[in-house]
Parts: structure tokens; sequence; C-alpha cells
């Protein structure tokens, strides 16, 4: 198949695109390098890779690229609700507005895969796991703006919605502003963290089993389509402390404590079912063990040492 990637040069970009190219897939990138990455550069040999620099909000050059497609990724992120809130205006444009002329420039033979976010649950209730039924309660203008994009994709009547956990794991164009990423690297190099509303719950995915569940949602669009799926690893319902636990199975000296005072400004707290992806033939390759295991190795090579000392 011929497919469409919006940024395609991210954080999951970067481990899909090889993924597709081994499939036998032909794979263009859409990505304005805001952030000067170059994590797909050693694609360039392969003559099914194509890259376009630009802006996913060109609805002209959008146009060009989705009249060729067979399927459409719409990666483009202001990713997270702190840039969401720091640029409400490109967030709304990109998030939103890009995946409206996505919707409105492809046909019905046309598959639209998009990645919202499973934080548009917001607060959920206690005890009690959020399913694709479970009204959506977004608390953030990130979320918001993903459940609004979601509405267009399955509104369009050829899409399908991944409501993503919170993705762990090294990537080609790394993130370490992810939760497990982040505590992960605390751990590594700074051997204590403290938390703060250290019982707040959410749900984790590995990078490559998002892309996985991509592959997953391609291969199986006429009996998905036109539905939202969470994606997790059911057994990753963790709170912060919990999954310092989890960490410190790896790095022993890692040493964690709740504050008595403070707040986290991240108020999501919920748990979920992922049934709905798992009776669909979906499984997850990559537990939560692995992938703090495989962060510790990354960090032996990548270092946020920018003012650092040593």
């Amino acid at each position: 198949m011929k497919i469409l990637i919006t940024g395609g040069a991210g954080y999951l970009g970067s481990v899909m695109v090889p993924r597709l190219l081994q499939e036998g897939h032909a794979v263009t990138v859409l990505d304005n390098c805001m952030y000067g990455q170059t994590p797909l550069l050693d694609l360039c040999h392969d003559e099914r890779f194509t890259f376009v620099r630009g802006d996913t909000r060109d609805k002209k050059l959008l146009e060009k690229l989705v009249k060729g497609s067979d399927a459409i990724f719409p990666l483009a992120c202001l990713t997270g609700a702190p840039l969401c809130a720091k640029d409400p205006v490109g967030a709304q444009t990109i998030l939103v507005d890009a995946v409206q002329s996505i919707a409105e420039l492809s046909g019905r033979d046309q598959r639209i895969i998009f990645p919202t976010t499973n934080s548009g649950y917001g607060i959920g209730e206690k005890g009690k796991h959020c399913t694709e039924a479970t009204p959506l309660r977004p608390i953030s203008i990130y979320g918001r703006l993903k459940c609004d994009a979601e509405k267009v994709v399955l509104d369009s009547g050829h899409g399908i919605t991944l409501r993503l956990a919170t993705a762990f794991g090294a990537s080609p164009r790394m993130r370490l502003d992810l939760l497990v990423n982040d505590f992960v690297y605390r751990a590594v190099y700074d051997r204590f963290i403290v938390l703060f509303e250290a019982q707040f719950k959410r749900n984790f995915i590995h990078v490559r089993d998002v892309a996985k569940a991509f592959m997953h949602a391609l291969n199986n669009f006429d009996r998905m389509k036109n539905e939202p799926y969470n994606v997790g690893l059911s057994d990753a319902n963790l709170n912060k402390m919990e999954l310092c636990e989890e960490i410190k199975k790896h790095v022993p000296d890692f040493y964690f404590v709740e504050a008595a005072v403070g707040e986290d400004p991240d108020k999501r707290d919920y748990i979920v079912s992922n049934d709905k992806i798992e009776k669909a033939g979906f499984r997850p390759d990559v537990s939560l063990s692995m992938g703090i295991r495989e962060l510790v190795k990354a960090y032996q090579i990548l270092k946020r040492n920018q003012y650092a000392n040593i």
C-alpha cells in the first residue's frame, strides 16, 4: 500500500516507518522537523521511502499527498498538555484543523488511522475500568483537542482511532518527557525521585506496540473501521508509586518517596480496559519490565547533559 504519515519523523513515526517499509509498503512522510530531528536518515536508500519537508496545515500540499495514498496516519501533533497550553492556536490548527482537512480531502476508499489518547478519560471512577463506551471528560486542552479530532475521523466513515495509553520505550527520535521514560532516566542518573500525588493511575504501552497496533488496524481495517480502540498493556494500570517499584527491580539503589505536600499539575487518574482491541486480535509484545530494561540500556547511550557538569 501507499501510506502517508504526517509527523512521521517523531517519537512514534520513527519507529513505525521502518516497520511499514519492512512489510513492503511505500511510505511518504510529511514533517517540518521542528525539533531538528533526523531519525529517518538511514531510510533514504529505500526507493519506497519519500520524505516531504512541510507543514500538515498546508492544504494544497496535503491535497497532493493525500490524493495518491491508500492510507493516512495523521501523527503530526503538538504532543502533551504543557506544549498545547503554551501554543493553543498551533495546537488547534495541527491537532484538529489539519485532521479535518485530511478527512475532507480523502475518500471512502482510503483508510485513516488516527492516534488519539486515553487521557480523554480525564479522571475516572475509582476501581472502574474506562472502556470505549465511557464518557470522555478531558481535563487539558491537549485531551480536548484529541477528542475533537477523534470525532472528525470517526464521522468521516472511513477511519479508526486508537486511544493510546502513555507510551514508553526507546525510539530514534527519543522523548524524555514521557512518564516511564522520565522516571527511568531519573532512576539511572539521579537515583531518587520525589512523587506528588503518587496514587494517580494511568495505563502504559510500548512505542513498538503502538506501531504494531497501527499495523493491526491497517490489516484488519474493514472489520475494525469507524470505531475507537483503547491500546495499552492490560497488566499495566499502575500508579506512580507502583511504577517506581517496577523500576527499582532493575535499578536496585533507586530511592523514591511521596511528598507530604504539593500537587501534580497532571490530574489524570484512571484505569483502562483494552478488551475491545484484544478481542479484535491484537496483543502487545513488550511488557513494562522489558521496556524498563531497554531504557536502562538506552540511557547508557543517551544523556540529558546540556548544562550538566558531568
